[in-house]
Order: C-alpha cells, then sequence, then structure tokens
C-alpha cells in the first residue's frame, strides 16, 4: 500500500486554507472597525474622552498586533520572491505589528491612567501582557538567527522546531487574550442591544476562525 503524502493535494488544501485566513482576518478587522466607529465612539490616542482612547487599544492590538502576526506567520506562502526575501517580509512584518502593539498597549494603560484604574488586575491583561513579551522575545531570537548576524547552520536547523511551535503557540495566546478581552469589554459595559452584543459575538468568532486556519495553513505547508 502506497503510504506516500499527495504534496499537490496538500499544497492546493494549504492554499484554500491559507485564503480563508486572509479572509477571516479581513472580515474581523472590518467588524472591529464596525464595532468601534459605529457603538464605541470612535478611535483617537490625544483624544480627552476615554473611551476613544481606550478604542485604540482592541484596534491596534488585533489590527495592528495580531492580525500582522498571523500574515507574517503565512508570508512563506503568500510572498512570491526568493527564501531570503520571504523571510525578510516575515521579519518586518511582525516588526510592524510589534511596533502597533506597543502603541496599543501604551493606549490602555493612558486609559487606566485618565479613568484612574488599577493595571495588570484581569486575566485577560496577564495573558495579553505575557504573549506580547513572548513574542518580542521570539522575533528577537528569530531576526538575530535567521537575518543578522546569522547562526551557525547546526543552530539554525535545531531552533527551527522551536520557533515554528513557539510561533504557533503565541498566535493561540493572542487568540485568547483577544476574546477574554472582548468578553471583559463587553461585560464591563454592560451591553443591553442585541445588535452590538452579535457584532461582538462575530467578531471573536471570526478572530478564532482566522487563528485556526492561519495555523492550519502554516502545519500544512511544510509538508507540500
Amino acid at each position: 500500500m502506497d503510504y506516500s503524502v499527495d504534496r499537490t493535494t496538500l499544497k492546493r488544501s494549504s492554499t484554500r486554507l491559507t485564503l480563508l485566513a486572509h479572509f477571516f482576518g479581513i472580515l474581523s478587522v472590518i467588524l472591529m472597525l464596525v464595532w468601534l466607529l459605529h457603538y464605541r465612539e470612535g478611535i483617537e490616542y490625544d483624544s480627552d474622552n476615554p473611551a476613544r482612547v481606550f478604542n485604540v487599544h482592541p484596534f491596534l492590538m488585533f489590527c495592528g498586533f495580531l492580525f500582522l502576526v498571523g500574515e507574517g506567520m503565512m508570508a512563506y506562502k503568500t510572498v512570491y520572491g526568493s527564501h531570503y526575501v520571504q523571510k525578510v517580509v516575515h521579519g518586518m512584518v511582525h516588526m510592524v505589528g510589534l511596533v502597533l502593539g506597543i502603541v496599543g498597549i501604551c493606549a490602555v494603560f493612558r486609559f487606566h491612567d485618565m479613568q484612574r484604574l488599577q493595571d495588570m488586575v484581569s486575566l485577560h491583561s496577564w495573558i495579553g501582557l505575557s504573549t506580547f513579551i513572548l513574542f518580542c522575545l521570539q522575533w528577537v531570537v528569530g531576526v538575530v538567527t535567521y537575518l543578522a548576524p546569522k547562526a551557525s547552520t547546526g543552530t539554525r536547523v535545531g531552533l527551527m522546531p522551536w520557533h515554528v511551535s513557539g510561533g504557533r503557540a503565541l498566535l493561540y495566546m493572542g487568540i485568547a487574550a483577544a476574546l477574554t478581552g472582548l468578553m471583559e469589554r463587553s461585560t464591563g459595559l454592560g451591553i443591553d442591544t442585541r445588535s452590538e452584543s452579535r457584532l461582538i459575538n462575530f467578531t471573536g468568532l471570526s478572530i478564532l476562525l482566522f487563528g485556526i486556519f492561519v495555523d492550519f495553513s502554516v502545519a500544512l505547508s511544510r509538508y507540500a
């Protein structure tokens, strides 16, 4: 019996999963913008309105950080070029996501200062900040190991499974942070309109599906 892997089928499946990941990622961005702009007073970091300042946080932490992390993970399938070019794009997209994530984290601390609230008291904040710090470390190690200066071949080969597995784990940690953040915010706001509640639920489901399809795409592409 032939147990060989049909690489053509795997490649096609991986491509379809990548397209689904793009779809749910873009859908999540759209739903997030509709929620923040239509229901929650808009987005502005320098505003005197605490609600507008806070809205910078969910917007940048997903649309800036988590979305770009997922897109960067799929760069090896979506960027046509040499392996080195794909690595550079992978690292640069993640770097942009990290920078936007820093702004998003600063926004929530600014909101807490404006409202005189305590920092780091919720499960969401613990998961979120831990994920962000670990991802920063992952990015630094990846740049030093695979881009400039490059580590030895043995080091790069030995570290690769940990780099890939760690990235996938951090993606799910980021999704957990996003979903707990949505739940915490919707509970804290005391949302009583069915339309806004459904919008938040659909946003959360889209974020979850985005992460799942990114993970499937990355996993299957390694065998295609």
